[in-house]
């Protein structure tokens, strides 16, 4: 899983993304959703999408754009409210 991420360390600091053990799944399914690959689908065929738009300038600022958001967003999990 995720390989693919030594690649694009520029990448993910560029969005401002910290990759740690504990986030990296979540990363990996953002990515693989703005790409559009099914997530757990063939690794090279994401890292052939990534590599696609980081190779184009606009493409790249447009998906480091994307992950900015994606990691400003709630994880979608429910928090405990207190009774």
């Amino acid at each position: 899983m995720s390989c693919y991420f030594r690649y694009i360390k520029d990448l993910l600091d560029e969005s401002g993304l910290r990759v740690t053990p504990e986030n990296k799944k979540a990363i990996d399914q953002t990515i693989h959703r703005l790409v559009g690959v099914k997530y757990k689908h063939c690794m090279p065929d994401c890292w052939a999408q990534v590599k696609q738009r980081i190779a184009v300038p606009r493409r790249r600022k447009a998906l480091v754009s994307a992950l900015q958001k994606a990691s400003a967003k709630p994880s979608g999990r429910t928090q405990k409210r207190g009774r």
